[in-house]
């Protein structure tokens, strides 16, 4: 139906003159009521050769107002300013921008809901949609006012997005909607979906509790640092052991010059007295073997260095004394080393670091040679070329004893500071060990030894549906920085090292979906992180190769790191009104104006502005209500503070007394 004429035509700006024969700002087509007279509304023209071109409202007012005129009805004098948007070609084809320009006094109706369908192909394969669930309804468009937007599954969950905005603006609601739409489809449900929420400020368990879901999916929720179930939540671990050197270097905060190849050395040796304590026979006198010949090599070290007598014995001594606490540790290891006669060894050492006026006589030499006969050196090579890989499980309380030992084989080499030097590294061992905020990653679930088991657990991927799991959310809101950092990057970089190993059709099947909440605390763009190497990084260059895509969450886009940012490819953004966040989003992202800078900053809490690859062109829509809402609503200051008195507490009497 025609609403007017063009009047004007601009590079990027068309006037329009409202017919007269239209009263309000509305128009009935068929029994749809389609708004053409509010910011933001679709209009289309057509251009010489056919093609119709989607235009956007962008201001609207009366070139001549009469004020002597009692009803505004006479010959109209309303206009319209709108901003071309694309072209439906004569195929059907919706492109953004605009190749040939509308002539003057064209004319001009309004978009209808046909229209759209064309522009955002929601047009669906009919034979695939009777097995496949083809898109998901995220909320009503505020362009073409009452018309549903749905979102293709594909274009959306097939790349990296992004959903910014400030805290408040509806960023926690967005998220929870989309993945309950997917859930609660009920025929041929979601049973390929794997979803995994870092859930920084503990919000996502009430929208994921009692949700409407589908057949056959199951949702696990999982917490750090909890012994037993409760309150829905079931313990989290992330063991040490499948941390790799890159994640041990930073949470100790290593540097790479020095402290990095001596941490290195600790877990090698970490293994090593793990072996030494958990296996038997012809296995555990190899292992032996290899300490007895560590004990001899830390002596002739001391010996060769050219020290007084006095001196060589001193430091001997602390090294067999420190050699002999560490067996202690452990009962097995201090029974596998008494039957294999390590102990005797030792102690033959020990009573040989004496000295008589200042002269040892050559005794702890002599006695170091006897030891040395009993090493098989064939043998020692054969375990010092073993090397565990960063997946091979060792118990974490060898990691001290071994950290022991390295230092004193750095000391017998006559490094006189590497205590100075390793302080701080040692510091975070301890923390490591002791503090129960690193609980969750000293524990491992049962049966748990490498990457594989581990995600088996995590997924219970070798489980039959419906026992596994096609949602885990990780409340992670108690956790410390370093533990945060931690537990959101060894965690992804599992299931990525794990998609990896994938060839063929194997790397599309079973794709995983990270959902980072608050990630500028986990993702900066600068190096004021633990790790300086961010996995995440890594993840957004080739994370979609192995079908390993991230859905990131923000309220402060400008610290978050600008390759992750880079490589989302959609954008849910919600109200941001900070200027150094708008300007990075206004940067960073393509075909961004300043009309759509005004949507973000007037927009109120659930609304938001999608662009990317999963719409032909920007949509400003409200985001539908996610039942049950995720636990994000702000405090209601007035109704706590305000309210009424409570009754006194009654009053028991004991004897003369009286008491509350």
């Amino acid at each position: 139906m025609k609403i007017g004429k063009i009047t004007s035509v601009n590079f990027n700006q068309f006037r329009v003159k409202i017919s007269s024969d239209i009263r309000g700002n509305s128009v009935n087509l068929a029994g749809v009521v389609y708004y053409f007279g509010n910011i933001g509304s679709y209009i289309k023209t057509t251009n010489s050769v056919g093609e119709q071109l989607i235009c956007e409202v962008v201001s609207i007012f009366d070139s001549d107002m009469k004020l002597d005129s009692a009803a505004y009805d006479i010959d109209s004098e309303r206009e319209l300013l709108l901003k071309p948007v694309g072209t439906i070609t004569r195929s059907g084809k919706f492109n953004l921008g605009v190749g040939i320009f509308p002539g003057i006094y064209s004319e001009v109706t309004v978009v209808t809901f046909e229209d759209m369908e064309l522009i955002l192909h929601t047009s669906k394969d009919i034979e695939l949609g009777k097995s496949i669930h083809q898109s998901f309804y995220l909320g009503e468009s505020k362009n073409l006012i009452n018309y549903p937007i749905n979102i293709s599954i594909n274009s959306f969950f097939n790349i990296h997005s992004a959903v910014l905005g400030n805290s408040g603006s509806g960023k926690s609601n967005t998220i929870a909607h989309i993945i309950q739409d997917i859930h609660k489809k009920k025929d041929n449900s979601a049973i390929g979906s794997r979803i995994l929420i870092f859930d920084v400020n503990g919000e996502y368990k009430n929208a994921f509790s009692g949700h409407e879901i589908g057949p056959n999916l199951k949702v696990r929720l999982l917490k750090p640092n909890i012994d037993a179930a409760e309150e829905g939540f079931e313990p989290f671990y992330l063991p040490h052991f499948l941390m790799n050197i890159d994640e041990w270097s930073a949470f100790l905060m290593a540097t790479d010059a020095t402290q990095r190849p001596f941490w290195d050395k600790v877990l090698q040796e970490s293994y090593k007295f793990y072996m030494i304590s958990t296996r038997e026979g012809a296995e555990r006198q190899k292992f032996i073997n290899y300490l007895r010949f560590k004990v001899c090599s830390l002596v002739h070290m001391l010996l060769g260095q050219g020290d007084t007598d006095t001196a060589i014995v001193t430091a001997a001594k602390n090294v067999i004394y420190g050699i002999s606490e560490l067996i202690e540790f452990d009962e097995n290891l201090k029974e596998a080393c008494e039957e294999e006669g390590m102990y005797e060894d030792l102690q033959k050492l020990y009573s040989n670091c004496s000295v008589a006026y200042g002269n040892n006589n050559d005794k702890l030499k002599q006695a170091a040679e006897q030891v040395r006969e009993n090493v098989d050196y064939g043998s020692v090579q054969e375990v010092i070329s073993m090397r565990a890989s960063s997946e091979q499980y060792f118990d974490y309380r060898f990691l001290k004893q071994a950290a022991n030992l390295t230092l004193l084989e750095e000391d017998a080499r006559g490094n006189r500071r590497v205590r100075e030097y390793t302080s701080t590294m040692m510091t975070r061992l301890d923390f490591f060990l002791d503090n129960p905020d690193c609980d969750f990653m000293r524990k491992r679930p049962e049966n748990t030894t490498n990457i594989d088991q581990y995600l088996d657990w995590l997924w219970q991927s070798n489980l039959a549906v419906p026992a596994q799991t096609n949602m885990v959310i990780i409340d992670t809101s108690e956790l410390s920085k370093d533990a945060l950092e931690t537990l959101t990057s060894v965690t992804s970089r599992i299931n990525f090292s794990s998609r990896r190993k994938l060839k063929g059709n194997a790397r599309r099947e079973k794709p995983i979906h990270l959902v980072l909440d608050e990630a500028h605390r986990y993702i900066k763009k600068d190096s004021k992180y633990l790790l300086r190497e961010n996995i995440f990084e890594q993840i957004a260059r080739e994370g979609r190769k192995y079908a390993l895509y991230l859905l990131i969450s923000s309220q402060r886009p400008s610290e978050l790191s600008e390759t992750v940012l880079s490589q989302c490819s959609n954008f849910i953004i919600h109200r941001i009104q900070n200027e150094i966040d708008m300007k990075y989003v206004y940067a960073i992202l393509p075909y961004f104006s300043d009309d759509f800078a005004n949507k973000i900053k007037q927009s109120v809490p659930g609304e938001a502005l999608i662009f990317g690859n999963c719409v032909s062109m920007p949509l400003h829509l409200r985001i539908k209500q996610a039942f049950p809402e995720p636990n994000s609503e702000n405090c209601k200051v007035h109704e706590e503070w305000f309210k009424p008195f409570p009754p006194p507490l009654p009053l028991i009497v004991t004897g003369d007394d009286y008491e509350k």
